[in-house]
């Protein structure tokens, strides 16, 4: 093991955090990774340093450069690890890539809506820039249920099992009524995934 561990800036309640964290898990390698929160509103937080974007999750190497954001953190992890979350074969790592860009798009549209509803006063919402979010979640959700992911876990899966989560932390699990099987799919997983369960906020 290096004598300087990684460093993974984070917030717990960060579904972008929650999927590198299951995915270092998965490789093995959570053990080479210190968790250290970070705020990205405090402008005397080092992550401003760290990444000029001042985002969440970034990953502090042992050489202390810095990688970001999660699908570049994921594919680094995945090159340390052997890559087993993100095929070689092109039509399962494209697959692969796709439902990862799916869940992590489900997540920008839910993070949209959560600053429109959690931090505006209400009198300054924008209801048609919450629909407008609204429909791409939606969307995506129904793309979900016709065909639920399948095989075996990959950086895919685990991005639309943190959306999931994501929606269930935030909003109140609604989407599970209407959609059963997707449902379904993410109880195998967190049956599957033991660091689901264990990164949940």
């Amino acid at each position: 093991m290096p004598s300087h561990p990684m460093i993974l800036r984070y917030s717990p309640a960060s579904p972008y955090a929650r999927k590198i964290r299951i995915a270092a898990d998965l490789l093995g390698l959570a053990g080479r990774i210190e968790v250290v929160p970070a705020s990205t509103t405090d402008p005397t937080d080092t992550l401003r340093s760290q990444n000029p974007l001042g985002k969440i999750p970034t990953l502090i190497l042992e050489d202390g450069s810095a990688i970001y954001d999660s699908r570049v953190i994921a594919e680094y992890l995945d090159h340390l690890g052997g890559g087993m979350l993100i095929p070689s074969e092109s039509a399962r790592r494209f697959g692969a890539l796709r439902l990862q860009a799916l869940g992590d798009g489900i997540n920008d549209a839910a993070l949209l809506i959560r600053y429109e509803t959690a931090t505006r006063r209400p009198e300054l919402r924008d209801q048609e820039a919450i629909d407008l979010q609204q429909g791409k979640i939606d969307r995506a959700l129904a793309t979900l249920e016709a065909a639920p992911p399948t095989g075996d876990v990959d950086i895919g899966q685990i991005a639309v099992a943190c959306a999931l989560g994501y929606l269930d932390l935030r909003f109140d699990g609604a989407w599970r009524a209407a959609h059963p099987k997707l449902a379904a799919w993410l109880a195998g997983f967190t049956a599957k995934v033991p660091a689901f369960e264990a990164t949940k906020a």
